[in-house]
């Protein structure tokens, strides 16, 4: 069955059209290592939590959009072998290819998948 790696990011709403770009190109390269897919979604009704929230996970500030995103691939393995491509990729690293957000707080993590329909 296939894997996910998903994602949380806050990412400044001036940057939208930046983040979309580095989305967009980063795509080609994840799928050029055996993605079969991914999605990047822009914040639209993301509320605030008292507990828990998007918001709140990646400390978003007034100036900042919670993106949500995530990546399907075949399975863990091709996950495993594209991920080690990928953080070695020219393309991705900051110098050639920034990411127009703050990295660290980023939330992120790999998901089998146990219902599909």
């Amino acid at each position: 069955m296939s894997y996910v790696d998903g994602f949380i990011v806050a990412v400044p709403t001036a940057n939208r059209e930046k983040f979309k770009k580095h989305a967009e190109s980063a795509a080609e390269i994840f799928k050029e290592n055996g993605a079969l897919s991914i999605v990047e979604c822009w914040g639209d009704d993301v509320p605030d939590g008292k507990l828990t929230s998007f918001p709140m996970a990646v400390k978003l500030k007034p100036d900042e959009t919670v993106v949500f995103s995530w990546i399907v691939w075949p399975d863990k393995a091709t996950r495993n072998a594209g991920m080690q491509k990928l953080m070695a990729d020219p393309r991705l690293q900051p110098d050639v290819n920034p990411m127009p957000f703050d990295g660290q707080r980023m939330v992120f993590g790999g998901f089998e998948i146990i219902v599909q329909a």
